[in-house]
C-alpha cells in the first residue's frame, strides 16, 4: 500500500465547540473546501500543496453541529483541476450545495455545461504565490468569456495590497464578482487603509460582493479575533446587501493551532450584531447570489 503524502499543515479542529450564536434557518457557509477521501480521490501530482483528508461527510457533520443548512464548496489547488470530489458532493447534496470550479483555458463548452448542470456556479482565480501565483490575465479573460453564457460568477482571491493593484482588472470583468476573505487586507492598515478603500469602491460599483470569511487568517491576536473585527464590521455596515460569510473549513495552509469553527460562527455576532442583517448575510444574499432557490440538480 502506498503511504499517503505528508500534509503541509495540521488537520482541522477535531472537536469544535457549539456556537453561542444560533444561526437563522437556511444559513449558508459560502466558502469551504473538501479533500478526499483519498482512497477514492487521490491527490494529483501537480497540486500546489498537500492537504489533510477532509471529505464531504466530515463537512456535513460540522455543518450539522454549527447549524448550517447550505454550503458553497470551492475547488482547491489541493485537488487541482480534478473536480471529482466536488462533483460527488454536489450529486449527494440534494440541492444543499453549490460549487466553484478551477478551469483551464482549454476547457470545453461541454465540460462547463456538465459542471453547470451538476451545480457549479462560479470559477475562481487565485493571485497568491502558494496557490500558483498570478493567473495569466488573457487566459483569465478567455475562461470568463466561456462561462459567461452560463451566468457564473467570478471569485477572486487576493491578499495584502493586491486588491488595489488588480482593481482595474476586476472592474472589467463582465460577470458578478465575489472577493474571497475580505481581500485579506493588511491588518495594520485597519478599515481605512488603501486596500479597504479600494474594496469598498469596487463594491459601490454594483457588481462586486465580499465574503466576510478569513477573520482568523487576518487576526494577529487569535480567537475571538477582535483585532479583525473593525475590518469585517466596516464592510458589513457599508453594504450589507453584498456581504456573504464562510468558514473556510478545513483551514488549509495554516500553521500552529487550528481555528475553532464555533469561534468563527460567534464572530458573526461581533461583526453583524442585529438579527435582520445576519439573516440577510447568511440566508438571503447567498440564496440570490449562488442561485440556491432556482437550481435543482437533475438527480435531486
Amino acid at each position: 500500500m502506498t503511504k499517503p503524502p505528508q500534509p503541509d499543515g495540521p488537520p482541522p479542529h477535531p472537536h469544535p465547540r457549539k456556537p453561542v450564536l444560533a444561526l437563522p434557518p437556511g444559513s449558508c457557509d459560502s466558502h469551504c473546501h473538501i479533500y478526499g477521501p483519498f482512497d477514492r480521490f487521490p491527490l494529483p501530482r501537480d497540486r500546489s500543496f498537500t492537504p489533510n483528508e477532509a471529505p464531504e461527510t466530515a463537512l456535513r457533520r460540522l455543518h450539522g453541529h454549527l447549524g448550517i443548512a447550505r454550503a458553497v464548496i470551492v475547488q482547491s489547488q489541493g485537488h487541482g483541476f480534478d473536480h471529482r470530489p466536488l462533483l460527488d458532493a454536489l450529486a449527494r447534496s440534494a440541492g444543499r450545495y453549490r460549487g466553484v470550479a478551477l478551469l483551464k483555458p482549454s476547457c470545453s463548452e461541454e465540460e462547463i455545461a456538465a459542471f453547470d448542470a451538476a451545480g457549479i456556479c462560479g470559477v475562481r482565480f487565485n493571485f497568491l504565490s502558494h496557490l500558483g501565483g498570478r493567473p495569466d490575465i488573457d487566459a483569465m479573460r478567455a475562461i470568463i468569456a466561456k462561462v459567461r453564457p452560463f451566468g457564473w460568477h467570478v471569485a477572486v482571491h487576493v491578499a495584502g495590497d493586491d486588491i488595489t493593484i488588480w482593481s482595474d482588472v476586476i472592474r472589467t470583468i463582465a460577470a458578478p464578482v465575489v472577493i474571497d476573505h475580505m481581500a485579506r487586507p493588511p491588518l495594520s492598515a485597519g478599515p481605512d487603509g488603501s486596500a479597504m478603500r479600494t474594496l469598498r469602491a469596487l463594491v459601490d460599483g454594483g457588481k462586486v460582493w465580499v465574503k466576510l470569511s478569513g477573520g482568523d487568517r487576518l487576526s494577529a491576536a487569535g480567537a475571538p479575533y477582535r483585532d479583525a473585527k473593525p475590518i469585517a464590521a466596516s464592510l458589513a455596515r457599508h453594504a450589507p446587501e453584498r456581504m456573504l460569510w464562510g468558514t473556510d473549513w478545513p483551514h488549509v495552509n495554516l500553521q500552529g493551532s487550528m481555528p475553532d469553527d464555533g469561534d468563527l460562527v460567534d464572530f458573526i455576532g461581533d461583526i453583524v450584531p442585529d438579527e435582520a442583517s445576519r439573516r440577510r448575510m447568511l440566508v438571503d444574499n447567498p440564496a440570490a447570489f449562488f442561485g440556491f432557490d432556482t437550481h435543482r440538480p437533475s438527480d435531486a
